[in-house]
């Protein structure tokens, strides 16, 4: 992060405002967008289809506790509810329009994981809860623990999009952008791990092994309490659908100007982002897998985007002297990197695969 940050004005008198123009900076503009753009897609569209999976379960979580009378409905008609949300959202114009759902979002995270763990602790420890491992075959457990790595990538990775973010922040020679960008990055990495931390740890003690993906849909009483936590994570991934979309749809109406001479304006937004909407709906609504489908994408895309490829580019464009600390840190940054796109997009794609195999689509 703090390189993607200080290779954003790296080249005197010039921004890199996207991924895609650092990554055209450093490996040429013939082979650039092919190595950074179609992994910064993947991020990004992959980050919209689990955000669309998570506001469905949680919708219908807030309803089954909100109206416990009302005829129950499919989780795909949720995540269909969802999504209708965005096709009106989308139609914001840029960045600066979504601001305020931004903020909206970052407090619910903020206030929705507190929820999460303080109620954990209050409810106690389930009955013969146990913190061994499932007894399962040593490729499943190989798997799982592979599925694991991509998840915790998918957690800490917002390296995709801090160009574009870091683009908003006004710069001068006095007042460079990255000064205020990395003191805005290590609060957002604090307040992750204030979020994080206590519900995987508070979780786990309360459910053991048996512990949800999405602790919140285990969690009842409190009911209105819970039913608030889960109406908050609702507003949360609804801002964070938006920032994560926000780039594409500004890189394919670029493209459609520039290639195809479609005229820009309102009607290409409505066309461009209700079509982008109505992808990310259908595949979420057709593998709502929650926890295989992190670690797939964050294995798949988040690994290159977020720890291997910034160092690539760090030793191409910096050249740091062979053998000092900085190389030697950027080049094991680059082994690990690999090893959890590997492992990880393995281990999400074979547990898509086995949970595909005994659930009923669209239901």
């Amino acid at each position: 992060m703090w390189q993607m940050i200080q290779l954003h004005e790296c080249v005197p008198g010039v921004r890199f405002d996207r991924y895609y123009d650092l990554g055209r900076h450093a490996f040429g503009p013939k082979y650039g967008p092919w190595i950074v753009l179609p992994q910064q897609l993947i991020v990004q569209v992959g980050c919209d289809i689990v955000y669309m999976v998570t506001g469905g379960k949680c919708l219908k979580k807030f309803m089954e506790i909100a109206c416990t009378s009302c005829h129950p409905i499919r989780q795909s008609y949720w995540i269909c509810i969802f999504g209708g949300l965005h096709f009106f959202l989308s139609q914001l114009p840029d960045f600066n329009s979504v601001s305020g759902v931004s903020l909206a979002a970052a407090v619910m995270s903020l206030s929705y994981s507190t929820i999460a763990w303080v109620a954990c602790l209050s409810r106690g420890r389930v009955e013969n809860v146990n913190y061994g491992y499932k007894k399962t075959s040593r490729a499943d457990y190989m798997f799982r623990v592979f599925n694991a790595l991509g998840q915790i990538t998918f957690a800490y990775a917002g390296h995709a999009v801090v160009l574009e973010i870091q683009a908003t922040i006004p710069s001068t020679p006095e007042k460079p952008s990255k000064v205020p960008m990395w003191k805005g990055a290590v609060w957002a990495y604090f307040i992750n791990g204030i979020c994080y931390f206590p519900v995987a740890l508070v979780g786990y003690w309360a459910f053991g092994q048996d512990v949800a993906d999405n602790v919140l849909v285990a969690l009842q009483r409190p009911s209105w309490l819970i039913a608030a936590a889960n109406l908050m994570v609702v507003i949360h991934v609804i801002g964070s659908y938006q920032v994560y979309a926000m780039p594409v749809f500004d890189l394919v109406e670029r493209t459609m100007v520039k290639r195809l001479n479609f005229p820009s304006g309102a009607m290409l937004r409505l066309i461009v982002r209700s079509a982008y909407v109505a992808f990310t709906l259908f595949i979420g609504v057709t593998f709502p897998f929650f926890g295989d489908l992190l670690g797939f994408f964050g294995g798949f895309g988040f690994a290159p985007t977020s720890y291997f490829l910034p160092s690539i580019i760090w030793l191409k464009l910096m050249k740091p002297q062979r053998f000092s600390l900085s190389w030697i840190i950027n080049w094991a940054c680059i082994f690990i990197g690999v090893f959890i796109m590997v492992a990880s997009t393995i281990g999400g794609l074979r547990n898509i695969v086995a949970d595909a195999s005994t659930y009923e689509f669209y239901s």
